[in-house]
């Protein structure tokens, strides 16, 4: 019976582990709001140092460390958004789509809706 807790109790650990090993990963937040509401009273100052939102049906969001790490590959959809709350060693960002995204960084509004397909920058 003792063997059967210490079992228990392993997993338990473990899974506490992962949880809180992946909650300590850099500061990303994809969110999906399939209604929108609240999404126009976005707050500057809460929205980090790059906050992307998707406006259009969908588009391809790639972010990462320059020369490092991938923070984020994929197609997001209407009502997504992703927030980098901080960005030490910087951002770059690749839009696939960028008139179907709102970008701000630092909270200041960036228009990218005139570029062209795939469209990156570099946030410092």
């Amino acid at each position: 019976m003792a063997i059967v807790g210490a079992v228990l109790l392993l997993i338990t650990l473990l899974a506490l582990g992962g949880f809180f090993l992946y909650r300590s990963l850099p500061g990303t937040n994809v969110s999906a709001n399939a209604s929108g509401a609240g999404t126009e009273s976005e707050d500057p100052t809460n929205m980090g140092v790059l906050y992307i939102r998707v406006i259009g049906e969908s588009s391809d969001v790639f972010v990462r460390i320059p020369g490092g790490d991938v923070l984020l590959d994929q197609e997001m959809s209407q009502g997504q958004s992703v927030n980098y709350a901080n960005a030490d060693e910087g951002l770059e960002v690749t839009i696939g789509e960028p008139e179907s995204v709102e970008v701000f960084v630092h909270g200041e509004r960036h228009d990218i809706s005139g570029e062209e397909s795939g469209h990156s920058f570099t946030v410092e």
